[in-house]
């Protein structure tokens, strides 16, 4: 995958990533509605098996430093159907960086591969949640106390969904 939007590139992971990778995973704040953060060597086969070997996940690179800042779940859950997530570097929060991203890969999932829908699940009912409406999906459903959090407490999670037809009738202007 390739895509570009005015401040970022999004694309297939590459072993050079391992250490902007790790940014991300390796700090408990960014990872607090996550899981427990990573070391080195988990991020390091995290991103051999999952994000290039198996493609699950891209990366979203900012353009003007080059610096792979955010990663991107993306992969086809079922037919048509495509499971998306994020997780960016804390450094560049609050700047519309993932709502750039992801609303770019949105719109690939649903202009170049034909998508059905997309969803995406989370237990941040705050900043994760927030972005998901604002990405246009609308909520499907909460599962009460489904999960635990990284302090052993049990947690609601949030699932969110976009069909094809709600993307289309706002003229891909979510």
């Amino acid at each position: 995958m390739y895509i570009e939007t005015p401040r970022m590139i999004i694309r297939d992971f590459t072993p050079e990533d391992a250490a902007d990778l790790h940014e991300i995973f390796g700090d408990d704040e960014t990872m607090e509605n996550c899981e427990l953060a990573y070391d080195f060597d988990k991020t390091e086969k995290f991103l051999i098996s999952f994000c290039i070997e198996r493609k699950g996940a891209v990366a979203a690179v900012h353009k003007e430093s080059g610096k792979m800042i955010g990663y991107i779940l993306f992969n086809e859950a079922y037919e048509g159907v495509y499971e998306m997530g994020w997780i960016y570097n804390r450094s560049f929060w609050r700047q519309g960086y993932a709502y750039e991203s992801c609303r770019a890969v949105i719109d690939y999932a649903f202009g170049e591969l034909n998508a059905h829908k997309v969803f995406a699940e989370a237990i941040d009912a705050v900043k994760s949640v927030g972005l998901m409406k604002k990405l246009g999906m609308q909520l499907e459903g909460i599962q009460r106390n489904q999960t635990k959090d990284n302090h052993g407490n049990w947690a609601d999670l949030y699932f969110y969904g976009l069909l094809k037809e709600d993307w289309r009738k706002h003229g891909n202007q979510i």
